[in-house]
């Protein structure tokens, strides 16, 4: 299953989600007349009329659906702003970049790691300090509003290569669009849970009453009864969590160990889990409605476990990830010797090193430069959309243990992480145009932004030209604390210093594309699918693949030839108008259409996805050029593409000719 079926999955899981909560709110609807009937003795009632029934009903249903349906709003309103709500909710503390904990800088490491590998910006990362449990999550609507949570149980108990295998588990959920599907569950929840505490409330209110023993206080047997079905409504919420999640625990599992083939990571965690005498449990008042958020059971059951749990029993994980260890490295440890080791040592965490550090020789990847080309299929894009392979796992360890000391620190505030955003745009190979911008920069910033700048040019300038897009993502961390209307004015700065240029480049619109992209103000979680047919965005994907073709090729044929090899892939074409050539674009109108694309479904977009690398790779090979445009463009189009797409630099652009594909 690719990136692409998994979020039809989602999508499918969303409307299943729908149902059940639909059905969850009729049953309470009549819980709670039948409850109203006793409460105000009806039932002893019998000359009373099936009219005045009806319109007692009416009096409990419309209140009831209410209250669900604006608690539920309310809350899906709240989770809006991100996945730093829960965060925040569940005792979370930001990790600032450059903590002095140890633990946590390693904890940063490893998700700037996987985040790069992956191809989405770097989540924001939270401790919960107050958790003694080994646990972790992932929250938000889309990974550019995602947050990363650990316990400090998490922090003080697992290595490296455990926590690498937690936070591969949450990445999974990310990439595979369950952590959205999470958010709306929390959201839809909450309403139900309301009507539990409106019980607790008439409850409290009605105490101090004197009413006849005989008859009892309406209002207080009423309001119990509000607090006994908002039990219910409990339990309905756990049957939808257990439904929804289960499952998919399984895949994030199988997909941190793709990440970073070694079984034993996670399996390692989850021993230590049940050998910890707190386990996974999470105390926060906020556990039970997040629980299916965690990487293990934050809650605790009693009865019923098998029927209520969001989580497979850990044995049944744990089994699962030993029938795969056999397909990795013989020099990562076995999930069976972690078992016999666990079984000799105190607590299960006898397989330690005293540092804390991974038992496993890490693999150093080779740095050697590769050929010129690297020969890919457009499949081979297509399957490397939202996943994360060992190889792109390793080469970013290493580019990211090579990035200069002075960028390393430059990440860590947000004055230098602005700078570096500025410096990769400076044209420095042209002194004439670097003069320009530098002139304008002083215009509009301060003298040390300016000096921060000049400094990070010379700096970025010799980095390889595919870690441009990489080191963007790394400034997003810092980025993403501005407020909307300095975001605003960082976009504006950046419009403005490439037309100073003269024009806009490929690498301005690149960069400014996908800044653009991660920071954006959220969109609103109800918002679904626009486009699920090809005509409405025909043209569109006209211009998209007019200037991938553009940007790839010289000469018209040439041009006209990868143009319809893209335009032929897409699906239904032979009923709509095909040009003869590729229609002019620019950037203006290419930004446009990529953001009518993006609301295109998930079919359609893989599709599109698709059209786009038959163009790019009609040759089988892609330059550094055309694999940041597309990497862009997928990434426009919700779709994280790894920033390694198998290419080395290439010294000069290519000229195909379109009767035979070969390459001058």
């Amino acid at each position: 299953m690719n990136f692409f079926e998994h979020q039809d999955r989602a999508r499918q899981n969303t409307k299943m989600l729908i149902g059940l909560f639909v059905m969850a709110v009729i049953g309470m609807v009549f819980t709670i007349y039948i409850a109203a009937l006793i409460a105000f003795g009806l039932f002893a009632q019998e000359s009373v009329s099936i009219l005045w029934y009806f319109n007692l009903f009416v009096l409990v249903a419309v209140p009831t659906i209410v209250v669900i349906g604006c608690g539920s709003c309310f809350k899906l309103v709240t989770l809006r702003q991100g996945g730093k709500v829960i965060a925040k909710d569940l005792g979370g503390r930001l990790v600032a970049p450059g903590t002095a904990d140890p633990a946590e800088q390693q904890l940063l490491n490893v998700v700037e790691e996987m985040a790069i590998a992956a191809g989405i910006s770097v989540p924001a990362v939270y401790v919960l300090d107050q958790e003694a449990g080994i646990n972790a999550f992932a929250a938000g609507f889309t990974p550019n509003d995602a947050v990363i949570g650990v316990t400090r149980g998490t922090l003080d108990l697992l290595n490296r290569d455990e926590l690498q295998g937690v936070i591969g588990h949450e990445f999974s959920h990310i990439l595979n669009g369950d952590m959205r599907l999470n958010l709306r569950l929390v959201g839809l929840l909450h309403g139900i849970l309301l009507i539990y505490i409106i019980g607790r409330v008439l409850f409290r209110s009605s105490g101090g009453r004197s009413r006849s023993e005989e008859k009892g206080d309406p209002f207080l047997l009423f309001g119990l009864a509000l607090i006994l079905i908002g039990g219910i409504g409990l339990v309905y919420g756990r049957l939808i969590k257990s439904a929804v999640s289960r499952q998919r625990e399984f895949l994030a599992d199988a997909s941190a160990v793709q990440f970073t083939r070694n079984p034993a990571g996670i399996a390692g965690a989850l021993l230590k889990i049940s050998g910890h005498s707190r386990g996974a449990l999470i105390h926060s008042p906020y556990a039970e409605v997040n629980s299916h958020l965690f990487f293990g059971s934050a809650i605790k059951f009693n009865f019923f476990s098998e029927l209520f749990a969001t989580h497979p029993p850990l044995s049944q994980r744990i089994r699962k990830l030993q029938l795969v260890e056999g397909q990795y490295a013989a020099s990562a440890p076995t999930v069976s010797s972690l078992i016999n080791d666990s079984h000799n040592s105190v607590m299960g965490f006898a397989g330690d090193t005293p540092t804390g550090r991974s038992s496993r020789s890490p693999e150093t990847p080779s740095t050697q430069p590769r050929s010129n080309f690297i020969h890919a299929t457009p499949e081979q894009v297509i399957a490397q959309v939202g996943t994360v392979t060992p190889e792109q796992f390793a080469q970013t360890q290493a580019w990211l243990k090579q990035l200069p000391e002075s960028i390393r620190t430059g990440l860590q505030n947000q004055q230098q992480a602005t700078a570096i955003v500025y410096a990769l745009m400076i044209h420095v190979g042209n002194s004439t145009v670097q003069q320009k911008q530098i002139d304008w920069l002083r215009q509009i910033e301060s003298p040390e932004m300016v000096h921060d700048v000049l400094q990070f040019s010379q700096t970025v300038n010799t980095l390889d030209a595919q870690m441009r897009l990489p080191l963007l993502d790394l400034t997003i961390p810092m980025l993403r604390q501005y407020a909307p209307s300095e975001c605003q004015k960082l976009f504006k700065s950046i419009n403005l210093l490439a037309k100073t240029a003269g024009r806009w480049s490929l690498n301005d619109f690149v960069i400014y594309l996908v800044l653009f992209h991660r920071l954006k103000p959220n969109s609103p979680p109800a918002n679904t699918t626009q486009s699920t047919k090809l005509e409405p965005i025909w043209t569109d994907c006209l211009l998209l693949l007019s200037a991938l073709a553009q940007v790839g090729q010289t000469g018209q044929d040439a041009i006209t030839y990868a143009f319809r090899s893209g335009l032929y892939r897409l699906p239904g074409i032979s009923t709509l108008q095909i040009p003869d050539a590729p229609p002019p674009c620019n950037f203006s109108t290419l930004n446009q259409s990529l953001q009518r694309l993006s609301a295109a479904s998930p079919k359609l977009k893989q599709a599109i996805v698709d059209a786009c690398a038959h163009t790019v790779l009609l040759d089988q090979k892609v330059t550094i050029q055309e694999a940041d445009l597309l990497r862009a463009i997928v990434i426009t189009l919700d779709c994280p593409i790894p920033p390694f797409l198998r290419c080395c630099a290439s010294t000069g652009k290519r000229t195909s000719n379109p009767k035979n594909g070969q390459t001058a």
